[in-house]
């Protein structure tokens, strides 16, 4: 190999400062972050700090038993695993338990009954038109007046219309009924709309003055809406079998009746009919914060293209009928979460929820509508709290394990390679401090949780980074061997060990990559770990060991080859020391003379 240029070796021994004192001030920064999030230590893992551990049994409906197959469940675990994702739950294990059931096991610190409630809920949305409407328990009534905030206006409808929706809406009669916390939904049309549209939508507002209450269930003597008419007037929201019952069992294609929470401990009760969009049409969901109006927290919707032609044929439909029959419910597994006013066809492919939304709320409902429908029906069959002192005692076993192995390390440096391990102690430390704190904050950035396996990825690095500690060692002990002083010896040296260094973290980095990503569960962490002190492993060599080498070589202890250095000359059979001779002068030509 070609001896680096002069120039280069001096510039490699002018800059060890700079290196130190950047990995010091990146220590520093992560440690600051570390505080101010105020989680001082890593997030464990259900196996490490306990949890909820969850059994769902699959249930299908009569004669249709064969929907309990592979692929099936596979889909349910898959859906459930985004879910939980999707609530911020890290290292929360879903797998399949036998032919039926699924185990979801959360992690302590996550919210379960919210989990409890997305994992097996089945999602299952319709739009559904509202025939009628009342408190639960109040006056029976077809055509309850609407409150002016529960109103929708397309975005796309010029001045003029807003203004006439507005002012007819503002005159109605208030009453006991505003719905779902006076949620709307306004189309997301962009405002630059064509004319036509608005056009459109001006003379559906217009009709709706005039329009025929002709959905209303009196008006059919037929059995059916007979016995839906009795089932409502003695349907009693307020109470929690009546709401677990409410239009149980009713068919997407058939009217039903249902309940709807307008605020806490306030219940409305419903008649709907047919379903005439369904969570399948929904393309997108999700929380958004509107900051150009008062909406606050919101929820956007994207149709597929059957979803808007749908979409916009049933608000076009509403839009001429008369309250509550202008309405629309959107139902979630029987339960109305809101029932929007229309005034005009919403024909833009996309729908804004707006409202009285939380932000807990918001995600919540973007949650299940974007993660769409479980293909079963599942059954919580049992709810268990997983306790942490198998996982203790094992994390116990398994710190022991690692502080046993770094003292053989440190052991082995200090026989091996004497005062060299002044350098490869610290450098051993600061990995440590590393990765200590970027795992703490990695808790609350992405969800990360450290469990078991996580723990055993995080001894394994002990012995990777000592590796590259010991490859550079090596290779400055070749160059004194061939006779070059310390500090030459250390520069030559750099360019082969960092070649090894890096082509060997590469290896692991790439072994963790690839594990990761054809694992589930558990084995995920262990990956993950390995992946992370790897890269970690890297920049401590550069920026640290490098440097700290350098500095070292300066001074008389090391450079003059002390027997307790672990460079000593004679130690390591070095030979005689390369000097510099010059070429013999030319002997003179005889002609010449």
């Amino acid at each position: 190999m070609a001896a680096p240029k002069r120039g280069r070796i001096a510039s490699a021994q002018s800059k060890p400062w700079r290196s130190l004192a950047l990995i010091l001030i990146a220590i520093v920064a992560l440690t600051a972050g570390m505080f101010a999030s105020g989680h001082t230590t890593p997030r464990l893992g259900i196996d490490l700090a306990g949890g909820t551990s969850i059994t769902l049994r699959a249930v299908a409906e009569p004669g249709q038993e064969s929907a309990i197959n592979k692929t099936n469940m596979d889909t349910a675990v898959e859906i459930m695993n985004r879910r939980v994702n999707g609530l911020g739950v890290s290292e929360a294990e879903v797998q399949t338990q036998g032919d039926k059931n699924i185990i979801v096991n959360i992690p302590k610190g996550t919210n379960s009954k919210e989990a409890r409630q997305q994992v097996g809920t089945t999602a299952k949305l319709y739009f559904r038109p509202v025939i009628a409407t009342e408190m639960s328990g109040g006056a029976a009534t077809a055509t309850p007046s609407p409150s002016a905030s529960g109103s929708a206006s397309g975005k796309a409808t010029d001045k003029a219309t807003e203004k006439a929706t507005d002012k007819s809406t503002s005159s109605a009669t208030p009453s006991a009924t505003s719905t779902s916390q006076g949620r709307v939904v306004t189309d997301a049309l962009k405002a630059d709309a064509s004319p036509s549209a608005s056009a459109s939508a001006s003379a559906s507002a217009s009709a709706s003055a005039s329009a025929s209450s002709s959905a209303s269930p009196s008006a059919s003597g037929s059995a059916a809406t007979s016995k839906l008419e009795a089932q409502y007037a003695a349907l009693d929201c307020s109470k929690k079998s009546a709401r677990a019952t409410a239009g149980k069992g009713a068919k997407p294609t058939d009217p039903t009746v249902a309940c709807g929470e307008t605020s806490p401990g306030q219940w409305q009760k419903y008649i709907l009919g047919p379903a005439e969009v369904d969570g399948t049409d929904v393309k997108k969901a999700q929380a958004v914060f509107n900051t150009q109006t008062a909406a606050g927290w919101t929820v956007t919707m994207d149709f597929t293209s059957k979803g808007t032609k749908k979409f916009g044929d049933v608000t076009g439909k509403l839009a001429k009928n008369q309250p509550p029959q202008n309405q629309f419910a959107i139902v979630l597994d029987g339960n109305v979460v809101s029932d929007p006013r229309v005034n005009e066809a919403l024909t833009g492919g996309s729908a804004e929820i707006t409202g009285n939304f939380s932000q807990e709320e918001a995600q919540s409902l973007a949650n299940m509508l974007k993660y769409g429908a479980l293909p079963l029906t599942f059954k919580e069959d049992s709810v268990t709290t997983v306790t942490a002192a198998l996982g203790g005692e094992q994390l116990h076993a398994g710190l022991i394990a690692g502080a046993i192995g770094l003292a053989l390390v440190v052991v082995y440096l200090l026989v091996f390679y004497r005062g060299l391990s002044v350098i490869a102690i610290p450098s051993l430390l600061v990995s440590a401090l590393l990765t200590y704190v970027i795992m703490t904050l990695l808790g609350p950035a992405i969800g990360f949780a450290l469990n078991l396996p996580a723990v055993c990825g995080a001894i394994v690095a002990i012995g990777i980074t000592a590796d590259s500690f010991i490859v550079f060692f090596e290779r400055i002990r070749d160059e004194i061997r061939e006779g070059r002083s310390l500090r030459p010896a250390v520069e030559r040296a750099w360019p082969r060990a960092r070649r090894t260094i890096l082509v060997s973290d590469f290896v692991s980095f790439l072994a963790a990559a690839v594990l990761f990503i054809v694992t589930v569960g558990k084995v995920q962490g262990f990956a993950f770990t390995l992946g992370l002190t790897t890269v970690l492993d890297v920049v401590v060599v550069f920026l640290f060991t490098k440097p700290l080498m350098t500095i070292l070589a300066r001074r008389k202890f090391f450079a003059n080859g002390h027997k307790l250095s672990g460079l000593d000359p004679k130690a390591l059979g070095a030979k005689a020391p390369l000097r510099r001779t010059r070429r013999p002068a030319r002997p003179a030509d005889p002609k010449e003379a």
